[in-house]
């Protein structure tokens, strides 16, 4: 099992910056393939950006590209994202996601195994 807790979230007036964390327990986190999704009203959780078990390879979403930055410290079991330049339509509850190594770099929400609670992000107009 893995627990993934999410910190960091708030409301930020368009242009500012984020950085949200994601601190894992239970499993050697350096194992894990890891990614963030969003979530906004009314919308399906949409893929943001994922990074492979050791960090190397990273992608993102077309959206938040030269926006974001997506990180991992393997050695403090944890993830982080750097949002930069929000816009409202970054408005969202953010889930931090883990899987197994080999779904590195996925997109596909149903691949990820484990899910924290979320955390809400409001960018102001």
């Amino acid at each position: 099992q893995v627990q993934l807790v999410e910190s960091g979230g708030g409301l930020v007036q368009a242009g500012g910056s984020l950085r949200l964390s994601c601190a894992a327990s239970g499993r050697t986190f350096s194992s894990l393939a890891m990614g963030w999704f969003r979530q906004a009203p009314g919308k399906e959780r949409e893929f943001v950006a994922a990074l492979s078990w050791l960090g190397g390879n990273t992608y993102y979403a077309d959206s938040v590209k030269g926006r974001f930055t997506i990180s991992r410290d393997n050695a403090k079991d944890t993830m982080y994202l750097q949002m930069n330049s929000l816009k409202p339509e970054d408005t969202a509850v953010y889930y931090c996601a883990a899987g197994n190594a080999i779904i590195s770099g996925s997109a596909k929400p149903s691949l990820y195994d484990y899910w924290g609670q979320g955390t809400q992000v409001t960018v102001s107009s």
